[in-house]
């Protein structure tokens, strides 16, 4: 594979903008995720983003080998300068085109690194919507990233061993918008909004 096929910078730098929209106010709100608050949300994404930072680095060990579902995350005093940093070390390790090939391990699972790429990209878009829902705030994910989280979804949408990753797929209007259709396949009801 000559090159990269995504550059993860663009939808990184989208996630670590939305994270600075967040106020104290929003940490306890609830999230599309039905066990997260925003501040689980939050020490997810950091969480994730040093997992698949040295997934693409093919730098293995604890935080590669843990899976994310073994505690509840949650954020630190530092996170408001720890979560841009992280986000920005990840695209860092996937702009090497060595990451995308080989074999990787993330959340305890070993995965050819390509798909850990993906993998990763729909973690940072389909949880950029989850945050911006949220919180209130709008939501454009960098295109390319978007792209290529839909058609990744789309492949394992009929595959009856999702749900150990991905809720069931919430049936959308075929002329919705792309994400729309990605938050969807996600098993998101794109409309969700939090209770007011």
């Amino acid at each position: 594979m000559s090159g990269t096929p995504l550059d993860l910078g663009p939808q990184a730098a989208v996630l670590a903008r939305l994270a600075a929209g967040v106020t104290d106010e929003h940490l306890a709100g609830p999230t599309p995720c039905p066990e997260y608050a925003v501040r689980n949300l939050l020490g997810h994404l950091a969480g994730l983003a040093v997992a698949f930072r040295d997934a693409g680095r093919k730098d293995l060990g604890v935080t590669t080998d843990t899976d994310p579902r073994s505690a509840l995350p949650d954020i630190g005093p530092g996170w408001r300068e720890e979560l841009p940093r992280v986000l920005a070390e990840l695209a860092g390790a996937w702009r090497d085109p060595a990451a995308w090939t080989g074999m990787t391990r993330a959340g305890g699972v070993d995965l050819p690194g390509e798909i850990a790429g993906l993998v990763a990209t729909d973690e940072l878009v389909v949880h950029g919507w989850d945050l911006a829902r949220a919180t209130g705030q709008g939501y454009e994910p960098d295109p390319a990233a978007l792209r290529a989280c839909h058609d990744f979804l789309a492949a394992s949408a009929d595959d009856p061993g999702r749900g150990d990753i991905f809720g069931p797929v919430v049936p959308v209007d075929p002329d919705a918008s792309l994400l729309a259709r990605v938050v969807g396949l996600s098993g998101r009801d794109p409309e969700w909004a939090p209770q007011q």
